[in-house]
């Protein structure tokens, strides 16, 4: 492997340090529909009212009618560029969705892109028809057609919804979902919902031409590394990293008062960035990961994969701070403002965030609350995290997207997935239809639904087989999951002609020729 800043063999990575119907909206940021910033906008709770009193007061629930998410192609402002893209309702992000746990949310998909798709409840413990797995729970919507999705939300949280199709979701195709606990028990006085993403498309290119040349290619950038991740933290670099839609030449804002109690709701809608956050002169006291409550700890950063949510409780100082999410191992940054004082002068984009390189969130930080542990397992089952020789297909147990892995369960048992990465890259695991809690000690860990896991590094997850089904189970980097990263959890036996019929069609076995170089 040659020294950082050139170029490798991806092969000889392994021996590195490894809604109501309507018409869309005029095209726009989405962050000020949710009153969520925008360059300027004022920023209350997620419900865009301005600043709320104490959590839990109001009750929330979604529309009666339901939401219409209208899939589309659509002109997009991300500052200074605007891109031609796909997206929900001509908005980046998509709309916010707000419910009640327990309660119910209604959306029709109304397909009028040029290509099949569907939109995926990520972290919703959904019932399977509802779950917009392509080839699993549903067929895709076809161009021109609907499909209406209705389904109970049984855990209160932050979560975010996206198309399953193939690499659509590195478009415009994702929104913040947040469920509301009726009987809040943190008291705060206002809550930021924040959008990670990277952005490719309409940059010369779109994602399939992104993946396309990942598959044609044997080479990859050695630069693109990072410690916390142990070595290779991704495939490319993005043009731009975006808040709310936003980039950080037009950053998103969030207003509001010195002294208050604010949540913030982090989501990584990314395809292929890790972010790591930090809010300039705050420590962040963290209460929340993938929607269910921790013992609450306080840090200084947080690192945050891709399909992870983060919940943490600021108060705010007086002043204008640096809200900046940098892409590990990328050299490039998201950012957004928080305000709190009219005559201040905002920080530039490019603005020291000391926070950064201060105390990290680490798993073995987190606990689940009693309530949410789960019963102890009754029996063990290895998942080995591998790559192929051909450098772009990645595996589960030896197994491909086409051809999948399948853990079989029975109904009411808990099984322990001891999770073996033997590949070169870490991986944001994640699982459909289910949480899992993270052992990270005999005191347990953290409920969650996607998980990060380093090359060389071994982490077991117990998955209470409550929701029967077949449900996908995957890498949340979503160039690994159209390259293989794709296996399933069944209940009972593995149905006839079982497939999985959206995520294989981009595999790289076959793509290329010529001699490669030797394993070392």
């Amino acid at each position: 492997m040659r020294g950082l800043g050139g170029r490798v063999s991806r092969r000889l990575l392994i021996t590195g340090a490894f809604a109501a119907l309507g018409a869309a909206p005029a095209p726009a940021s989405a962050a000020s529909a949710m009153g969520m910033g925008g360059t300027a906008g004022t920023v209350g709770t997620a419900g865009g009212g301005g600043t709320a009193g104490t959590a839990g007061a109001r009750r929330w629930s979604s529309r009666p009618h339901g939401t219409v998410l209208r899939a589309a192609p659509a002109s997009v402002s991300l500052g200074r560029r605007t891109v031609r893209t796909w997206t929900y309702n001509g908005l980046l992000p998509g709309p916010l969705i707000e419910a009640t746990a327990g309660g119910r949310v209604r959306a029709r998909l109304v397909n009028a892109l040029p290509a099949p798709t569907t939109v995926h409840w990520h972290g919703i413990r959904i019932a399977l028809p509802m779950d917009g797995a392509p080839g699993y729970s549903q067929q895709p919507t076809q161009r021109g057609e609907h499909f209406d999705y209705d389904f109970t939300v049984p855990d209160a949280g932050t979560y975010f919804y996206h198309s399953h199709v193939g690499t659509q979701l590195d478009r415009g195709l994702y929104g913040p979902l947040i469920v509301h606990d009726p009987h809040e028990p943190l008291g705060y006085d206002a809550e930021y919902t924040v959008v990670l993403d990277d952005w490719l498309d309409g940059l010369g290119g779109t994602p399939d031409d992104a993946l396309n040349r990942l598959n044609a290619s044997m080479d990859h950038d050695d630069t693109l590394r990072s410690p916390l991740l142990g070595g290779v933290t991704a495939e490319m670099r993005h043009p731009y990293y975006l808040v709310n839609g936003r980039a950080p030449d037009a950053p998103t804002t969030f207003t509001g008062r010195p002294g208050r109690r604010v949540r913030f709701r982090v989501i990584n809608a990314a395809a292929d960035t890790p972010f790591r956050l930090a809010l300039g002169g705050h420590r962040l006291t963290v209460t929340h990961t993938d929607g269910f409550p921790v013992a609450p700890v306080i840090v200084d950063t947080i690192l945050i994969g891709m399909g992870e949510r983060y919940d943490f409780l600021v108060t705010l100082g007086s002043g204008t701070f640096p809200l900046v999410a940098l892409a590990e191992g990328k050299g490039g940054r998201a950012f957004a403002v928080v305000r709190t004082s009219g005559t201040a002068l905002p920080p530039p984009s490019d603005a020291e965030v000391p926070e950064l390189n201060r105390r990290l969130l680490k798993y073995q930080d987190l606990y689940a609350r009693s309530v949410d542990q789960l019963p102890r397992p009754g029996r063990t089952v290895t998942v080995t995290l591998g790559m192929n020789d051909s450098g772009n297909e990645w595996t589960l147990n030896g197994k491909l997207a086409s051809d999948p892995m399948r853990v079989r369960v029975e109904r009411g048992e808990t099984i322990r997935v001891i999770l073996d990465n033997k590949s070169p890259m870490w991986h944001p695991m994640h699982l459909h239809g289910h949480t899992f809690q993270l052992r990270v000690s005999d005191r347990g860990g953290p409920r969650k639904d996607t998980v990060n896991i380093k090359p060389r590094e071994r982490l077991s997850v117990d998955v209470l087989a409550d929701n029967p089904g077949e449900w996908m189970f995957h890498c949340h980097n979503l160039y690994h999951q159209e390259q293989g990263m794709m296996g399933t959890l069944g209940y009972g036996p593995a149905p006839r002609g079982g497939g999985h019929t959206g995520h294989t069609a981009h595999t790289g076995r076959g793509k290329r020729s010529g001699k490669r170089p030797a394993r070392r």
